[in-house]
């Protein structure tokens, strides 16, 4: 059973996100565990739903592929991607399992811990004859993460997604967006994550990735490059409050960040990305100049940085607008 349409307007390139989207029960107060919260918000989520909000919200065109719960949770998320200006063409309903939901605990810092329930959710259950081919085709950049590399049939779903955007001259985004609890084992996410990591064109990952990606505690130059492949066209680093580290064949540098002050970082990495691919959708070779590189990556820094002053992934994600003013009012770090 798939999805209604939503047409796309304009002739801005398609950004499309493959993988799980998802419902996070996140509680009413920061600092508890999640048997100590006395409540919890109901808040969509899912990093690539979150992404293709993202693009969406910012202005660009952007689609979802993936699979939801044929429940009432599943059909809100359906809505929630349409209400936000994303094509639904690529969702299919499964009739036999729920959509996922995942409690996450705020910690004091804004940080989060996790909690799932998938045994199995819809999302795991996306089989490769049920991929909106068209849609994947029509893609200028096809994003995705891990998650959906975890159990079959969803992962040779992913498999045949990315094979077909790339055949179609995509561009390949990826981030792992690492969950270890979802993973039978950290040596299997290990070895699943890298399994697919030659065929990106441009990789994010966190400080704490990178970590555990390469076994090194020293987030540096040497560390991060240890990750490169020939076929990649930009590597970046997030390190949070930091801001972020670049690395491309021919230079590398880093961007401050912006100082807020963070209520919760759900979503804040899934913003950078959707600011990234909003911005050199229609034009790449952004990738191969260094300033007008350093100028996006301002911009999606500031997307990310909007993203944490308020709780939840989807509401917090700015506008063009939000953004622009945002910007507008700092100081050149």
């Amino acid at each position: 059973m798939t999805s209604s349409n939503t047409p796309s307007t304009g002739d801005k390139g398609l950004v499309v996100s493959f993988g799980e989207m998802l419902i996070d029960f996140v509680p009413t107060e920061s600092g508890v565990s999640l048997s100590e919260s006395s409540g919890f918000l109901k808040a969509p989520g899912g990093a690539p739903a979150n992404v293709a909000i993202a693009v969406s919200r910012l202005g660009g065109r952007a689609a979802f592929v993936g699979k939801l719960g044929d429940d009432d949770f599943g059909h809100m998320l359906a809505g929630i991607l349409r209400k936000n200006g994303v094509d639904d063409q690529g969702i299919y309903f499964d009739k036999g399992a729920r959509t996922a939901l995942a409690f996450v605990t705020l910690r004091s810092d804004g940080e989060r811990e996790f909690m799932f329930y998938r045994n199995p959710s819809a999302d795991m259950l996306l089989r490769p004859d049920e991929l909106n081919l068209e849609l994947i085709r029509s893609a200028k950049v096809f994003h995705y993460g891990s998650i959906s590399l975890i159990t079959e049939p969803c992962r040779s779903a992913h498999m045949k997604a990315m094979e077909v955007a790339k055949e179609a001259g995509a561009l390949l985004s990826y981030d792992p967006n690492l969950r270890e609890p979802l993973w039978p084992s950290p040596e299997e996410a290990r070895t699943q994550i890298m399994s697919i990591w030659d065929k990106a064109d441009i990789i994010k990952v966190s400080d704490v990735e990178l970590e555990f990606l390469t076994g090194n505690k020293t987030i540096d130059d040497e560390t991060a490059m240890s990750l490169w492949h020939p076929n990649l066209k930009l590597l970046l680093v997030t390190l949070g409050e930091n801001g972020c580290r670049y690395y491309t064949k021919d230079f590398h540098g880093s961007v401050e960040t912006f100082h807020v002050d963070a209520v919760d970082t759900t979503g804040a990495g899934d913003s950078f990305v959707g600011a990234l691919l909003s911005q050199i959708v229609d034009d790449q070779s952004v990738l191969e100049e260094e300033e007008r590189l350093r100028k996006v990556l301002r911009f999606a820094n500031a997307c990310g940085a909007i993203t944490t002053t308020k709780k939840g992934a989807i509401p917090a994600l700015p506008s063009d607008c939000e953004a622009l003013s945002f910007l507008k009012r700092q100081i050149e770090p």
